[in-house]
């Protein structure tokens, strides 16, 4: 009875900022995330319009980077109001539903970019692998079905653990160590048994980012063994420096969410400012750095800004 008083009496999260920098004026931690987010923002939404305003664009390539942009700009504004809402006005609450939203929305993205890079990963092999039926394979209609798998396959992922999360009993003193709220966190704030989510999660982890992961590298084997078979030098560098930004954003999306992953699950006695620096990593690099990525390896995005600005 006294567990569900608690609950009832505390119906909410208590988030932290970076632990050991109490002392420093939260209007200087504040400067690099607004930064990093005004950036983010701007960069994304760049591309973006520059994708639609410009026929010469309308090709799978940069219809799936409109895709990536579209939920690295989700990402960004699903962590916006809590991690400057901290740091600028020291507001630390924040309820059960919003909470349970923001870690929807946070997860659920971060799925569905997987997806994206995976679709990406494809898009690639088929552009090198057959050239002359790249147009035909990959039609708009195509595209579009696959885009609405990745954001179902998303939220069907998320849904159900969000919604176990809800059904359960939270009695404990509940402060978090980020300053958003993720579900490892929130499922060990539970006084219930978190067996099944526990579980759960680890094989919708295992399921989606894993299997993507496991075919983004089964992708860039098949593209290694093409490109191989190409007898000129030259044509062979050219077919890898198309897959140059891919695989960079590949690498700052997934590196920092298996160190994460790790760390939560095995590295228990690691220290926990490292964990929080891996969590802010894992969620505003991806949005700041594809955007700088693949406007400096596309000349026709480079050429295409540089135009609207000088207008």
């Amino acid at each position: 009875m006294s567990a569900v008083n608690v609950t009832m009496g505390a119906a909410v999260f208590l988030l932290t900022g970076i632990p050991g920098q109490e002392d420093i004026q939260n209007v200087w931690i504040s400067l690099p995330f607004c930064l990093t987010y005004g950036i983010s923002i701007v960069g994304n939404s760049i591309i973006l319009f520059i994708i639609k305003t410009d026929p010469s664009l309308h090709v799978p390539m940069y219809i799936f980077l409109s895709m990536l942009g579209i939920t690295d700009l989700g990402l960004s504004i699903a962590t916006i109001p809590t991690i400057l809402g901290i740091y600028l006005f020291n507001s630390r609450e924040i309820s059960f539903d919003a909470c349970f939203a923001q870690l929807f929305f946070i997860h659920s993205l971060q799925c569905i970019e997987s997806s994206v890079l995976l679709l990406m990963a494809f898009d690639r092999f088929i552009a090198i692998r057959d050239p002359l039926r790249y147009a035909s394979i990959l039609t708009l209609p195509k595209i579009t079905k696959m885009g609405l798998v990745c954001v179902l396959r998303g939220v069907a992922v998320m849904l159900p653990l969000t919604i176990l999360l809800k059904q359960f009993r939270y009695c404990r003193v509940n402060v978090l160590s980020h300053s958003y709220c993720m579900h490892q966190e929130v499922m060990m704030m539970a006084c219930s048994d978190i067996s099944v989510n526990n579980i759960y999660g680890l094989f919708t982890k295992l399921l989606t980012m894993g299997f993507d992961s496991l075919l983004i590298f089964l992708s860039y084997v098949m593209i290694l063994k093409t490109v191989l078979s190409i007898a000129s030098n030259a044509e062979c560098l050219r077919a890898l420096n198309t897959c140059v930004s891919h695989l960079c954003a590949v690498l700052i999306f997934y590196t920092p969410d298996i160190f994460l992953s790790v760390i939560y699950r095995f590295g228990k006695s690691s220290s926990p400012l490292l964990q929080i620096l891996l969590g802010y990593i894992s969620l505003l690099l991806p949005p700041l750095l594809n955007p700088i990525v693949y406007c400096v390896k596309s000349k026709h995005l480079r050429a295409r800004i540089i135009r609207m600005f000088v207008k």
